[in-house]
């Protein structure tokens, strides 16, 4: 069972030149000899012009801006959102996405991980202008106090991100996160005003963009969107047949496993329905804990 143990890093959030997202910014530790105590730490990839990585925050995925034109809805909001409650303000950007000015340019912040994901990101809890925070390099226990004050809670909280939770989040954690996750849900709050992830209509990227798209689940998003490429250069199947495909060459892991209520474990492909030009989604959103690879 993952333990509740993670290490704090001190440091300093970086956004000019950057493209950050609303579940995704780019740090500079003060000790960067510290994220060698990560699990995978060989995986993270250090920027050498500034030495920062690119994090995940941990229980918590936004609706994406980094699709060009097949971006989702609330995309920038969640983005937004997240610069400034990081502390960042008169932010510009250019046509890509990419920062070209804030104030102030960096802003301190402490992270809070044990190990980066297969993609070489550490999977981190953010904590900004915390009164108490662990001391640089230690590992502390990450109680539900504490997790309640970083920004992943508070994204949830206000219905910025949906809960997206892994194998590897503890699990006093995972209650935590999704009671406040159910509580927005509750309200209606952000996404869940207007989430369509248990049954949309699927015809090409139009359905899932701006400005009268579904709003789904990220995760689920990212899979349509490669579908509907697949469909489009000659794949015949639907969609719970191409993850099954895509994954079956090794180079794709498009058909995840998931925990379903924490005990039943399933392909993403088995909770998917494609019939005629609509989506089911067939479990719960929050009973959902997606196995890390």
């Amino acid at each position: 069972m993952a333990a509740p143990f993670l290490m704090a890093l001190h440091g300093e959030l970086t956004v000019i030149g950057k493209s950050p997202d609303g579940d995704s910014m780019r740090f500079i530790p003060d000790t960067p000899e510290a994220l060698e105590e990560l699990a995978r730490a060989d995986r993270i990839r250090v920027t050498k012009s500034d030495g920062s990585v690119q994090l995940r925050l941990e229980g918590i995925d936004t609706p994406e801006t980094h699709f060009g034109p097949f971006a989702q809805p609330l995309g920038e909001l969640a983005r937004d959102w997240l610069l400034e409650h990081a502390g960042f303000s008169e932010v510009t950007f250019d046509r890509s996405g990419k920062v070209t000015a804030a104030t102030p340019a960096k802003r301190r912040a402490v992270v809070l991980s044990k190990a980066a994901d297969p993609n070489g990101r550490p999977i981190s809890y953010l904590l900004i202008e915390h009164d108490n925070p662990p001391p640089d390099g230690e590992f502390a226990e990450v109680d539900a106090e504490l997790l309640r004050s970083t920004v992943n809670s508070a994204s949830l909280e206000q219905g910025i991100a949906y809960l997206t939770l892994y194998s590897s989040t503890p699990a006093r954690h995972r209650r935590t996160l999704r009671a406040i996750a159910a509580d927005a849900r509750e309200r209606q709050l952000g996404v869940w005003a207007v989430d369509e992830t248990d049954n949309f209509e699927l015809l090409d990227h139009d359905s899932l963009g701006p400005p009268n798209g579904a709003l789904i689940l990220p995760k689920l998003f990212r899979r349509c969107t490669d579908y509907i490429k697949a469909r489009d250069g000659g794949f015949a199947g639907l969609l719970p047949d191409w993850m099954v495909a895509a994954s079956a060459t090794g180079r794709r892991p498009e058909n995840d496993l998931l925990l379903i209520g924490g005990k039943t474990e399933v392909a993403l492909s088995t909770v998917v329905q494609h019939l005629n030009d609509r989506i089911r989604f067939t479990a719960d959103i929050l009973d959902v804990v997606f196995v890390e690879k």
